[in-house]
């Protein structure tokens, strides 16, 4: 069983950064990929970034490459995502998640989500 816990959401600015965190807890966390995907309003759950536990490997899909950055600190059980010159279309509930195999990814590759959090960019 794998806890995943969202956090840094919040308003922010086109052109700005904002940055979150995914807590992750269990007995076999270190085994997983963690990925991060979004839900806009009115469309699906789409796929923004993925890493390998190790850190060594990341994906991106077109929309925010360049401009995404994910991340993991081991010690602290942590998956962040960067998120740089922001664009009001980047406005949405994000989520991240843990697969067991990387990269993955579709929604329902992943086993295990955190509730989410609210990313709100005005123009």
């Amino acid at each position: 069983q794998v806890q995943l816990a969202e956090s840094g959401g919040g308003l922010g600015k086109a052109g700005g950064s904002l940055r979150l965190s995914c807590a992750a807890s269990g007995r076999t966390v270190s085994s997983y990929a963690v990925g991060w995907f979004r839900r806009a309003p009115g469309k699906e759950r789409e796929f923004v970034a993925a890493i390998n536990w190790n850190g060594v490997f990341s994906a991106y899909p077109d929309s925010v490459k360049g401009r995404f950055t994910i991340s993991a600190d081991n010690d602290k059980n942590t998956v962040y995502l960067q998120m740089n010159s922001l664009k009001p279309e980047d406005t949405a509930v994000y989520y991240c998640a843990a697969a067991p195999i990387f990269p993955r990814y579709r929604v329902y590759d992943y086993n295990y989500w955190g509730q989410g959090t609210q990313v709100t960019v005005s123009s």
